[in-house]
């Protein structure tokens, strides 16, 4: 996964409210009727948190009829934490193994 379509994830998961949607479609998938249920947001608001999600493609969005349905991209879900996973942390040398003196 390249750098910028993390940096394009975390951003939308810089929301509180995109990262509660992506914890509720971590149950499975939900109809926007349903999502628009557990928070105090317009539709149109719930609208532009979604386009959001689905532009970044951590969420896959299917219409029936007038209902839009949405889902985890498990595809690019698995990407996104292989590339957390994959960072690790090492620590800074000791001041003889400085870089620049």
């Amino acid at each position: 996964m390249k750098a910028m379509d993390v940096a394009l994830i975390c951003k939308a998961l810089g929301d509180a409210n995109r990262l509660e949607i992506v914890q509720m479609l971590s149950e499975g998938e939900k109809c926007g009727c349903k999502i628009l249920e557990k928070f105090e947001i317009t539709q149109p608001t719930l609208s532009h948190h979604m386009k959001i999600l689905v532009e970044c493609g951590i969420v896959n969005d299917r219409k029936e009829g007038k209902w839009h349905y949405y889902s985890l991209n498990c595809e690019t879900l698995t990407e996104y934490k292989s590339f957390i996973d994959g960072l690790t942390c090492v620590t800074a040398p000791n001041e003889k193994g400085r870089c620049c003196q």
